[in-house]
């Protein structure tokens, strides 16, 4: 089965060597950073706005359920987005160069693509 929707995961670690880095920036270098970042990240979804099928945000902390309960958790998931492309290397071509970490800390974006549900 083929999809033209992917699902993307902005992640990185807290604990990464570029987040050491970033929170020992000065604030007003850091704020200003911040700010180029965030400039880049809206030109980045004007870029595509037309393959943006969600635009996802951020994600909060997370909870493991299991077969011994519930617990808190942490882990490198920062903030997601939907979009659509012709092919799994075309969504991924729309990500290179992403300011989650080109200019912000973050480590990677992976991308995978929204199967159907199998008989549904």
């Amino acid at each position: 089965m083929s999809t033209d929707t992917y699902l993307a995961i902005f992640l990185g670690s807290k604990d990464s060597p570029k987040w050491a880095a970033w929170n020992a920036m000065p604030e007003a270098e850091r704020k200003k950073k911040e700010q180029e970042g965030i400039a880049a990240w809206k030109g980045w979804v004007e870029t595509h706005q037309g393959a943006i099928q969600a635009m996802g945000g951020p994600l909060g902390k997370t909870k493991r359920v299991d077969g011994r309960g519930i617990a808190d958790i942490a882990n490198e998931m920062g903030a997601f987005t939907v979009v659509r492309a012709a092919s799994h290397d075309a969504a991924a071509k729309m990500f290179e160069n992403h300011p989650h970490f080109a200019i912000f800390p973050g480590e990677r974006v992976e991308i995978m693509p929204v199967l159907p549900i199998p008989g549904g």
